[in-house]
Parts: structure tokens; sequence; C-alpha cells
């Protein structure tokens, strides 16, 4: 009897197991934005250490050094994935978050290489307006 309640329970995981699966891919199927970003963001950093190893970032004052540039780039790509989430209807819950990481990684590019004066209050403000603006959004 224990036997056969360990062989229904493991069928059952297994089923669960098969189901989250199938559930994870045709979340990324149903989803190409997704896949467009992280696309993006490694061709993105591709380009930044091709540049660095043509040597042609050495011609470029503001390419030294590379991670800044690198953050700044991931940070537009994360707010454009954001304002088409925000346009694309069934996604809007998705764009606020992406919007405000966007925003970060933005200030942290921006402040690193041009210094945190200015840049931290612009980045805050932009969270604030944000959060501020999805509160008011009807989420579906």
């Amino acid at each position: 009897m224990a036997e056969r309640e360990y062989r229904e329970k493991d069928e059952k995981e297994e089923k669960r197991h098969e189901k989250e699966e199938k559930g994870r891919e045709e979340k990324w199927r149903s989803d190409p934005v997704n896949a467009v970003t992280w696309a993006a963001v490694l061709i993105w950093l591709g380009l930044i250490l091709l540049a660095r190893t043509t040597g042609f970032a050495q011609e470029l004052d503001w390419f030294d050094p590379w991670p800044p540039v690198f953050l700044l780039g991931w940070g537009v790509i994360m707010v454009i994935q954001a304002l088409i989430r925000g346009m694309l209807p069934g996604q809007r819950w998705w764009a606020p978050g992406s919007l405000i990481f966007g925003f970060i990684l933005v200030g942290v590019g921006l402040g690193w290489s041009f210094g945190w004066g200015w840049v931290t209050p612009m980045v805050l403000f932009a969270v604030a307006v944000t959060i501020l603006f999805s509160a008011f959004v009807k989420k579906k």
C-alpha cells in the first residue's frame, strides 16, 4: 500500500514539473520583448568589448572606463523595453519595474562618468514620477 502511494506521489510530482516547464517555455515564446531585450544587452556588451579590443575606444575620451558606458546603454535598453511594454496591451504591469531599473542603470552610468551631484536627484525624481504614474494607470 505504501509503495503505491509513493508511486502516485512521484507521478503527481512529475506532472507538476512538466506543467511548470511548459509554462516557462510558453512564457518565453509569448514574450519576445524579453528575448529581444536580453539579446540587445548582450550585443551592446559585445560591441563595447570589441571597441576596446580593436582600440576604437581609445580614441573616445568618454569611453574609458567602459563599465559606465555599458550600464548607460543597458539602462537605455531597459527604458526602451519599458516603453514598448507600456504600449502593449496585457503587459503594462511589467513596465514600471523595467522603467525604474532602467533609470537606475542610466543614473549609475552617468554618475560614474560625470559625478553624482546632479545625477542622483534626477534619478530619484524619475523613479518617483514612474511610481506615481504607475499608481494611476489601469493595470489591465
